[in-house]
């Protein structure tokens, strides 16, 4: 019993340093599992505004070049919108401006917000 436990250890170690020193080779083909409480999360690059715009999200309504040549510091447009609007775009074959409207749809109806912009809450009281 006490052979086979200090073998098994053994191989572990050797499995386990030579995983270490190949992980140049292998480490691209994991994949990426970017959850903050994943113990395998690795950290990604925050995007800029420049990032955005080579990536096609802009418009003339939404133009990110003023905010380029203000020199604008922060991060850039959010990561999980930038996802949502670039998959929209993908699979209906729209435009930006349309994506971000149809995504912007999407959100007020999962949050219970109406097409006129008021809560669907009906203990919402308004005063106008």
């Amino acid at each position: 019993m006490g052979y086979l436990l200090y073998t098994l250890s053994f191989a572990v170690v050797v499995i386990g340093t030579a995983l270490y020193f190949t992980r140049a080779f292998w480490l691209p083909y994991m994949p990426d599992l970017n959850l903050p409480n994943n113990p395998f999360y690795r950290y990604t690059r925050l995007s800029t505004f420049s990032d955005d715009l080579e990536s096609g999200l802009t418009s003339s309504n939404f133009d990110l070049t003023i905010n380029i040549e203000a020199g604008d510091s922060r991060q850039g447009l959010d990561d999980r919108g930038k996802k949502e609007v670039q998959r929209i775009m993908k699979n209906k074959r729209v435009g930006f401006d349309e994506a971000r409207r149809i995504w912007m749809q999407e959100r007020f109806k999962r949050e219970g917000i109406g097409a006129d912009g008021r809560p669907r809450d009906p203990k919402f009281v308004s005063f106008s």
